[in-house]
C-alpha cells in the first residue's frame, strides 16, 4: 500500500484511539496465536489433529 494511506491512517488513531478494551482484545488474540504457534514449534502438531490422506 501507499505509504501516505498508512500516514493518514497513523494520524486518525493518534487523534481519535481505539477503546482500551478494543487493545487489550487484539493484544489478547495476537497473544493466542502466539502461544499456539509456539506449541506447535515445540512439541508439534497431535496425531489426533492431523487430517488422514483418503485414499481413491
Amino acid at each position: 500500500m501507499n505509504i501516505m494511506v498508512w500516514l493518514l491512517r497513523a494520524k486518525r488513531w493518534a487523534q481519535n484511539p481505539p477503546p482500551m478494551r478494543r487493545v487489550l482484545l487484539v493484544l489478547g488474540v495476537i497473544a493466542a496465536c502466539l502461544a499456539f504457534a509456539a506449541f506447535e514449534w515445540i512439541w508439534g502438531w497431535p496425531d489426533w489433529l492431523r487430517v488422514n490422506r483418503m485414499k481413491f
